[in-house]
């Protein structure tokens, strides 16, 4: 058993240069909701001096809400947007020595395309525009999967270890009650169900089937490294190689 360990960096969060210690792959903010060329340089060469698989975070352009904004756009303006923020990002990482290996929708963008037909295919369409080799990351059992799939990209299907689901797989809006899971206990717990289980406990205490092919780690909670740490340690435990 395998699993991947991604992170979004370049938001301007200090704790970035500690977890590429610690995940596979890296999601760089490309400027739509965070960052700008110069933290996209820096999280570039983070990662490659790590070894960590560079990937792009594309987002809608909403920097003042950070890319949490629902939005309504033709979907051949996402096609656009995404095909700007993941070509600048290959660029910088071609510039230096390395390869951009996936990409993973941010925030609003991501939710909305894992339940919208059309969002979902813009992005996909973009993502093969740009390089049909790219991986393209969403959440599991998602429109977004199912888009990549249309069109014969890879896909990675992700899981979260500090989100709470729905019954239904997908994310409980974060303006909810139960959106966040603080318990570091209860996270660790519900991550290892889904990596070895494929089933997650939802709100209403029905279980959904999921497919853990990455987990997300957020680096901006207050315990965010030593949860990292924890969870590498459970992982390695139960003989789960965590990988790229």
């Amino acid at each position: 058993m395998k699993i991947d360990l991604n992170a979004d960096l370049g938001e301007g969060c200090a704790s970035d240069a500690e977890l590429l210690k610690l995940v596979t792959s890296a999601n760089i903010a490309c400027g739509f909701h965070a960052g700008d060329a110069q933290t996209m340089l820096a999280s570039v060469r983070e990662a490659l001096k790590n070894g960590v698989a560079i990937g792009a975070h594309p987002s809608f352009p909403d920097r003042d809400n950070f890319g949490r904004t629902a939005m309504t756009l033709p979907p051949e303006t996402v096609y656009a947007q995404t095909l700007y923020q993941i070509g600048a990002l290959a660029a910088i990482a071609k510039a230096e020595g390395g390869v951009m290996r996936h990409v993973k929708p941010h925030g609003m963008l991501y939710n909305q395309a894992a339940k919208d037909p059309q969002l979902a295919d813009a992005i996909a369409k973009a993502v093969h525009a740009c390089d049909p080799h790219l991986i393209l990351v969403g959440l599991a059992g998602s429109e977004l999967i199912r888009a990549g799939e249309h069109y014969g990209l890879s896909t990675r299907q992700e899981v979260f270890a500090d989100r709470g689901y729905l019954a239904d797989g997908s994310l409980v809006p974060r303006n909810q009650p139960g959106a966040m899971i603080e318990d570091e206990e209860q996270s660790l717990a519900q991550t290892l169900g889904m990596v070895e289980t494929g089933r997650v406990k939802s709100l209403s205490g029905e279980w959904a089937s999921v497919v853990a092919q990455t987990v997300c780690l957020h680096g901006d909670g207050e315990h965010a490294l030593a949860f990292a740490r924890r969870l590498r340690a459970a992982f390695a435990e139960r003989n789960i190689a965590i990988v790229a």
